[in-house]
């Protein structure tokens, strides 16, 4: 195997494995065994991108029938793991760029793991159904009415992204800074009126029990968890989340806190991820102990 082909196919065997388990860490050692694995064949493969992409998705499956059982015991509610974006590279492919929101992953999660294979494959990256039969080792037809009815799933269920990434970010400037500023009718203005606020923390660190709904109760929420934070010297950075706009906050230290993303469409934040959860934020840097930070403030607050 030449660095040429690792470098070549590493990127796209990395879109399909994360879109399949919506874990960075989990797609990354997918990805690692595929390329190992063809290492080992030692230019015995004819067409690595066939080889690989075969492999990646096979074990893919494998760790997502696996990760299903975990998740089945996960403390509160399961999101999957943030991946930061360019705008310039994902504003290029829009229909790429929604498959990687953290809403669309979410939607997955109800698809069966071959069922969720022959969707990503023939929707989102466009092989062949002859091909996409050969790597889940089905028949054509048998392929066919996978995609039929996943299709028919996930458009039935699918949020439709605004096609303006120059609005999206808009609002989204408006919504951090009406939170920033503890304006609530401001801030209600930009939500949709059935919004959803969603929030994993796994057990690890503190966040909501189950998801949020309605405009006036996700927006106060949001400004309780703003006056919480009061205390802290916090610095919140707006980056791109998952092809979506979103921000990370970060403590003195420069540890992540949280990574937060929206999802826009029709002019109106639809839904509001947060995650806090550690497990899912040490990719991105060194993580903050939340609960640590929270003790302190309440230390303080007694003492002052």
């Amino acid at each position: 195997m030449t660095t040429d082909v690792y470098e070549d196919l590493r990127p796209l065997m990395f879109s399909i494995a994360y879109r399949m388990l919506g874990s960075v860490s989990e797609a990354e050692d997918v990805v690692q065994e595929a390329f190992l694995r063809l290492h080992r064949e030692r230019g015995q493969v004819e067409s690595p991108k066939a080889w690989l992409s075969t492999t990646t998705t096979r074990l893919a499956i494998d760790q997502l029938r696996s990760a299903r059982a975990r998740r089945e015991t996960y403390v509160g509610e399961w999101l999957p793991e943030p991946l930061l974006t360019s705008g310039d590279e994902t504003s290029r492919h829009a229909e790429v760029a929604d498959s990687l929101s953290t809403a669309f992953l979410v939607l997955l999660e109800s698809l069966s793991p071959v069922e969720r294979a022959v969707f990503l494959l023939r929707e989102v990256f466009d092989y062949p159904y002859d091909q996409i039969a050969a790597i889940v080792d089905k028949s054509q037809d048998n392929v066919r009415q996978l995609a039929v009815r996943a299709r028919r799933h996930v458009d039935e269920r699918r949020l439709r992204f605004d096609a303006s990434r120059e609005e999206r970010d808009e609002l989204a400037r408006k919504f951090f800074a009406a939170a920033e500023e503890g304006d609530l009718e401001g801030l209600e203005a930009l939500l949709a009126e059935d919004v959803v606020l969603h929030g994993d923390g796994g057990g690890k660190a503190p966040a909501l029990a189950r998801p949020i709904h309605g405009r006036e109760r996700v927006a106060k929420v949001l400004l309780g968890w703003v006056r919480q934070m009061a205390g802290f010297d916090l610095d919140m950075r707006i980056v791109e989340v998952n092809g979506q706009p979103g921000a990370m906050t970060l403590d003195t230290e420069g540890a992540i806190v949280n990574v937060m993303s929206l999802d826009v469409a029709e002019g109106r934040i639809q839904g509001i991820n947060s995650i806090v959860n550690p497990d899912k934020l040490d990719h991105l840097g060194p993580v903050a102990d939340v609960r640590a930070l929270l003790r302190s403030v309440s230390e303080r607050r007694r003492s002052g």
